[in-house]
């Protein structure tokens, strides 16, 4: 059945607990196409599908939002298809949320395929190598196409690591950037009937004084929410905790918080403690692609051996259908196999873990409890693979 028309809902963000010994806290966004309790995590669907599931399966596994990417869906299937289609919702026939990413990223990341300008980026597609441009107001159109519920602006993500003076550079038109993509948000109007939020995104890489910088100059403008963007490239962990701290001690409390390409379940964890409400990253899916499932006990790998004749779900306490449905020896089976149901089963399972952590969360933050529920967490979940299944690998 075709999606309809949603009415026009103002976005916003409302904190509904803050638990008393850490900065973790609950939220709820409010958009056209429903209620997003936070924390929260986005499956990433970069060209409009979350890889090998569909719609209905992603509802089932508990999620609230998927998250699009503005430069893949640039270049195929184009914004004049996706206007026609009436945007990427209708679309893709996704009935909540999206967040579209500004692309930016990917684009920065093709290196020798990109020029960066003060205007914006010129590169080639990685597809058939033709020429294109993306600048502060061109990301923003191409959203208002894709009708997504959040938008981003366009950024540049510094890699790691880089010197002092080209960050305070890439900080500087990071910012510029961000002015020009809010004057755009400002006097565009959305093409489907409801309203567009846009985040700004906080650049510096590791260096304190430019996230505060950073933070400092997008402040300057109301945006609807914060992104914390150059994390997770590289850097040491403690370095990204170090960030988030610095850049949650002056992002309002009123606005959402997002942690982009963020990512291990003890990531989100440490992350939450400091006050991020949003992530997004391809680790459930792409991982479960390739066998790699989650649990309450850490990580394992499916295709080992050990596991070629243990007849239990990937986990006891899951309510997925895989683990209603199958043993650890059949999925192996199957990904020895090469058989396509694999892959869906194991990002299906990743997804369900992922929303479920989550879910625990937002209970231990409302209960007023996460610290206590943060220690149970880490006494239970080990972050490398056991002895046994490091020595009994195919």
């Amino acid at each position: 059945m075709p999606l309809t028309d949603q009415p026009e809902t103002k976005f916003s963000f409302h904190v509904l607990s803050q638990d008393p010994n850490t900065r973790a806290r609950c939220g709820k966004i409010t958009t056209a196409h429903g209620e997003i309790l936070t924390p929260v995590f986005m499956p990433v669907g970069t060209q409009g599908t979350v890889k090998t599931l569909s719609p209905q399966e992603l509802e089932d596994v508990g999620s609230q939002i998927i998250l699009g990417n503005t430069y893949h869906l640039y270049l195929r299937p184009g914004e004049a298809l996706l206007q026609q289609a009436g945007g990427l919702h209708k679309f893709a026939n996704w009935r909540k949320p999206i967040l579209t990413d500004s692309g930016g990223f990917q684009v920065f990341s093709l290196a020798e395929l990109r020029k960066i300008h003060e205007n914006g980026v010129k590169f080639q597609s990685h597809i058939d190598g033709s020429y294109h441009e993306f600048t502060p107001e061109s990301v923003v159109r191409t959203q208002r196409c894709l009708g997504s519920d959040i938008m981003m602006v366009l950024d540049e993500c510094p890699p790691y690591p880089s010197e002092r003076s080209y960050v305070e550079k890439s900080t500087q038109l990071t910012s510029r950037w961000a002015e020009r993509c809010f004057q755009a948000w400002q006097n565009s109007p959305p093409l489907y009937g409801h309203s567009q939020a846009l985040f700004a995104i906080v650049q510096g890489s590791i260096f304190i004084d430019q996230r505060r910088l950073s933070c400092e100059q997008l402040l300057t403008f109301d945006f609807p929410g914060y992104a914390l963007g150059g994390l997770a490239v590289g850097e040491p962990k403690s370095a990204m905790g170090e960030m988030i701290e610095v850049c949650n001690e002056l992002l309002p409390e009123n606005k959402p918080r997002y942690l982009m390409g963020v990512g291990k379940p003890e990531d989100l964890v440490e992350a939450v403690s400091r006050g991020v409400d949003m992530f997004d990253c391809v680790i459930p899916t792409r991982n479960g692609r390739k066998g790699q499932v989650f649990t309450a006990n850490g990580p394992i790998n499916l295709t080992n051996l050990i596991f070629r004749e243990d007849f239990r779900p990937i986990a006891e306490d899951c309510d997925c259908y895989a683990c209603r449905t199958f043993t650890r020896a059949y999925l192996r089976h199957l990904f020895h196999a090469e058989e396509i149901l694999a892959l869906r089963l194991g990002s299906l399972h990743n997804l369900r873990f992922y929303h479920k952590l989550m879910e625990s969360m937002r209970s231990a933050i409302a209960a007023g409890g996460f610290l206590q529920w943060q220690k149970s967490f880490y006494a239970t979940y080990q972050i490398k693979p056991t002895a046994a299944e490091t020595a009994s690998i195919d």
